[in-house]
């Protein structure tokens, strides 16, 4: 490749980005107005005003397009979950705190760019298929199995309770932040959003940090 074709290649891979983002935002809109069952390709396709085989060429058919929402959600979180947001980051309960903020901003940053994708994956999905039904819980199951890395690793360092039930207790946080969620989705005030986040923070801090004598 010349020094010439790169940027023509960069122009036409950003093109192509833009046309699979518009192809998904259009199957968005159908899916609320029509539902995911009455949509047709045709319908995704005319709202772009683009040809069959050009949908084809971007994704299999619809289903496909909820796959890559929900791969590119989970490799949004697990990235927001590295560096100074990784479980093993922080070794006291004050540092804990200051992650967890962090990391709920982090959450709700990624959330609410686009609230059609918790509405999605919270009330939509599931109804989908037998197999992503089964997605969707492979999905919750993964935020257990982040959150009690966390929670493994403060109990270790001893900044978390020793008795700690730690499956359960993430299975716990994660109802608290999928309740925050979905409150987001009728009133996405962000005042209202972070006062919601801090009252989770408060009632995790509460019921995990290690008592002292």
């Amino acid at each position: 490749m010349t020094a010439q074709e790169s940027p023509r290649t960069t122009r036409a891979e950003r093109k192509k980005q833009e046309l699979r983002r518009e192809i998904i935002d259009a199957a968005f809109d159908c899916f609320a107005d029509l539902g995911y069952h009455a949509t047709g390709i045709s319908d995704i396709a005319t709202k772009l005003g683009i040809g069959h085989g050009t949908f084809y060429r971007y994704f299999q058919n619809k289903r496909d397009i909820v796959d890559h929402v929900i791969d590119d959600l989970v490799a949004r979180i697990v990235t927001a979950l590295t560096a100074e947001n990784a479980p093993d980051a922080v070794s006291t309960l004050a540092a804990y705190r200051e992650q967890t903020a962090r990391i709920g901003d982090a959450l709700a940053q990624i959330f609410g760019e686009d609230p059609r994708v918790p509405r999605l994956l919270l009330f939509e999905a599931a109804g989908i298929d037998k197999a992503m039904a089964a997605r969707v819980l492979d999905f919750f199951e993964l935020a257990t199995e982040l959150t009690a890395a966390y929670l493994s690793h403060g109990v270790e360092l001893g900044y978390l309770r020793a008795d700690l039930d730690i499956e359960n207790s993430a299975r716990a946080i994660n109802g608290m932040i999928l309740a925050s969620a979905i409150a987001s989705l009728r009133n996405p005030d962000p005042d209202e959003q972070r006062r919601v986040s801090e009252a989770v923070r408060r009632m995790m801090y509460d019921g995990i940090a290690a008592r002292r004598e």
